[in-house]
Parts: structure tokens; C-alpha cells; sequence
């Protein structure tokens, strides 16, 4: 019966879009991916699978062409890690120990040289797990923000270049696998269903659905080609965006950067919600994802009359961040440009809130160590072990606060 719901919704979902606006079908799109009745998206779920086909006959609706290994998918069976510290054995044969995930991978043939990847992860974590940072009975996670957000944003972007910006092809994917270690799209630069040696560029969207009132924009991989920088900031409008230059990082670009790919990935800053069942459909800020949307489109065609960009390799920002046993118990706001740490979200029975810390106050001091901004903060967290007592000063509107804080 619950598979009848599905199929019927589904049918419904499509058969009403036609007459919808651009940003109703972002809205619609979010609201059947991160729908109670797909159970989060976990990789290898009957969940996983249904949207898979939605997101396939989005495709198929817009003309945009199938570019699978059949059809619009590309499945990857592989073994589950029990060692983190080991790769991902991907195998040809599904067995009981086996899991098979899907890519949904749509293609624009405007018979150019060079084609723009254009991706985003639609699975989620399920009913939770080990990712999860839901404390209490099992529930469905659905992933509005985290990510049917850049799905949906993608599937626009699919709709919108159209017989558009013609001096490039467009390779259009939706990932699965990424929760799980960017898994999708390693098998997919491994396993490619075009020549990646003529790929333009990569743009990733991952978590678009949060954008605040300052309009804040992070965007990853500035650095890995001479030219993103300039034509971002050229075009920003009343965008703030905060550059990062490193192509690596946790997010699905990662794997066309290590494959000599300049990459860009767009994010809208992590929430109290992030990897909890409270990520869901109503909490999300579409008119800012129709702006995003706009942005991209956008800064490709600004870039549509360029030769093929040149590739440039970049710091491994994450090689840096050092190992700590320890956490405050917190959200970090990534967007926060100012001096220190500013907190996003408190999690419940945490150092934070036993020592009083609320969302918005900005870590000075953490000990002996000033705090100026997020690099300050995790390196003064790695001298703490569990036990300890120290201070902590917070500003908090305006006012600085010293608190006793136990780890």
C-alpha cells in the first residue's frame, strides 16, 4: 500500500508541474525528495530508488538526454567499510553483503568541445546512523537542506540552460553515495560515461537551502582556476560571499578536483538541523534558492565565451585542521567573517549548555587561547582532553562573558 502512496504522489508531483513557475518546481521538487514517504534516501534503499526515478523523468520532461550506463542511471554496487582508514572496494556482483547505489546523470548535447558538470548528492542518511546527530528513538532523517536543496537547484539549473549558453555541453548529476564517503561521484570519475579530459569545469551544490537575511554564500574551490574569483565577485549583486580556495572538502566537488577538474561548490552555512529528522520541507528559504539558482546560471554564461579554464592545484585546507578528542558541542557558523567563532546551534546536554552558551554568542578565548576565528578555535580545542576545566569568554551582544566550561 505505502508503495501505491509513493507511485501515486509521484504521478501527481509530475503531471501538475507543467503549468508551475521556476520556483514552484524548486519548492515541489524539495517537497517530494524529502517527502516521509522515500525514509530518508539512505543509498541502496527502495527510498533512494524512487527518487532516483523522479529526478530521471524530471529529465526525461525537460529533453534533457539520458547519459547512464542505462538510461539516465549508473548504479555502483560496493562493500561497506568496516575500517575507515581503507578505500571503498567498489564490485561487479551484488551479494547479502554487498549495497548498490544509483546516479541519475541527464545530458545538453550542444556538439561542443568541452562540457559543464553540474552536481548535487540527493541521498540522506536514512533513519539515521552513524551520521546522525539525532539523540533519541530512531526517525526518518529527510534531508531537506542536507540535500534536496542542490538537487532541486540542479534540476533548475537543468531546465533553465536548455538551449542555452551553447559553447559548452552540460552533464547534469545527481549523486548517491556521498553520505557514505563521496561515493557516487568517485565511481563516477572512475567509471566516466563522457571523456572527463574535456570537462570544463564542475560546479556542486551541496546544502543551498539556508541562505540568511545578509544574503552570507560560501563558495568552495575559488582557487582552482584563475579565473572564478573575478567573475564571482563580478556578479555577486547583494550576495556576501565568503571564498574558499581549496578544491577538497566534504562535499562531492572533492572527487572531480582530485581528477585535475576546477570545481566549484556553492553552501549556504550548516544549522541546528544538520543530520537530525528536523531538516525538513517547511524550514527551507526558497526565494534564496531561486537566487542561487540565478547566481550560477548566471556566472555560466559570463564564462560561456571563455576557452577551457585552466586548472590550478590548491592548498589541502583540511590536511591542516588538527585532531581534537574533544568538542564544545556546537554549531559552528562557517559564514562568520568577523573575529573569533560564532556559534550557530547548541546541542542538548553538551559542554556548551552546561556552561551556558547560546546560538549567536562568538568564542573569544578558550583557555589561554585566543580564539580568531574557526583554524584558532579547533587548534585551541586539540590541547583539551576529556576532564578538563578551563574558561571561556564569549561576546554576547556586545558584552564580553567569562563561563566555566568542563569538557
Amino acid at each position: 500500500m505505502k508503495q501505491l502512496f509513493v507511485l501515486v504522489f509521484f504521478l501527481t508531483i509530475i503531471s501538475c508541474k507543467k503549468n508551475y513557475t521556476h520556483k514552484d518546481l524548486i519548492k515541489e521538487d524539495v517537497a517530494f525528495l524529502a517527502d516521509d514517504a522515500l525514509k530518508g534516501r539512505a543509498t541502496g534503499t527502495e527510498g533512494e530508488l524512487t527518487a532516483a526515478k523522479y529526478i530521471a523523468d524530471r529529465f526525461k520532461e525537460m529533453g534533457v538526454d539520458p547519459k547512464g550506463t542505462d538510461g539516465y542511471f549508473q548504479k555502483f554496487t560496493f562493500l561497506p567499510k568496516t575500517d575507515p582508514h581503507k578505500d571503498t572496494e567498489y564490485v561487479t556482483m551484488n551479494s547479502d553483503s554487498t549495497i548498490t547505489g544509483t546516479n541519475v546523470i541527464g545530458y545538453i548535447d550542444n556538439n561542443a568541445e568541452e562540457t559543464i558538470i553540474i552536481g548535487a548528492h540527493f541521498d540522506h542518511l536514512g533513519l539515521g546512523g552513524d551520521g546522525s546527530l539525532h539523540r533519541g528513538d530512531t526517525d526518518i532523517h529527510n534531508g531537506a537542506d542536507d540535500n534536496a536543496s542542490g538537487t532541486a537547484v540542479m534540476i533548475n539549473l537543468a531546465s533553465r540552460l536548455k538551449g542555452k549558453n551553447t559553447n559548452n555541453n552540460f552533464l547534469f548529476m545527481a549523486f548517491s553515495g556521498e553520505e557514505m564517503g563521496l561515493l557516487g561521484s568517485n565511481y563516477f570519475v572512475k567509471n566516466p560515461t563522457i571523456d572527463t579530459k574535456a570537462v570544463n569545469y564542475m560546479i556542486n551544490m551541496d546544502m543551498v537551502g539556508r541562505l540568511k537575511e545578509d544574503k552570507t554564500i560560501a563558495v568552495y574551490g575559488v582557487g582552482t582556476s584563475p579565473r572564478f574569483s573575478q567573475t564571482l565577485n563580478s556578479l555577486k549583486g547583494d550576495f556576501n560571499l565568503v571564498e574558499k580556495e581549496s578544491g577538497v572538502g566534504p562535499s562531492d566537488h572533492t572527487s572531480f578536483y582530485l581528477s585535475d577538474i576546477p570545481v566549484l561548490h556553492f553552501f549556504t552555512g550548516q544549522h541546528e538541523d544538520y543530520h537530525k529528522p528536523s531538516d525538513d520541507f517547511d524550514k527551507l528559504n526558497y526565494e534564496g534558492m531561486y537566487a542561487i539558482s540565478d547566481y550560477i546560471f548566471n556566472v555560466i554564461s559570463e564564462l560561456n565565451e571563455s576557452e577551457k579554464l585552466a586548472f590550478r592545484k590548491t592548498k589541502n585546507e583540511s590536511e591542516e585542521v588538527p585532531r581534537f578528542k574533544v568538542g564544545l558541542g556546537v554549531v559552528p557558523d562557517y559564514l562568520y567573517s568577523g573575529k573569533g567563532m560564532r556559534i550557530d546551534g547548541t546541542r542538548e546536554d553538551t559542554p556548551a549548555v552546561k556552561a551556558g552558551l547560546k546560538k549567536g554568542d562568538v568564542v573569544l578565548k578558550l583557555g589561554e587561547h585566543e580564539v580568531t576565528d574557526m583554524m584558532s578555535y579547533m587548534k585551541a580545542l586539540s590541547t583539551f582532553e576529556k576532564g578538563n576545566t578551563t574558561k571561556i569568554v564569549i561576546e554576547r551582544n556586545g558584552e564580553k562573558i567569562e563561563a566555566d566550561l568542563t569538557f
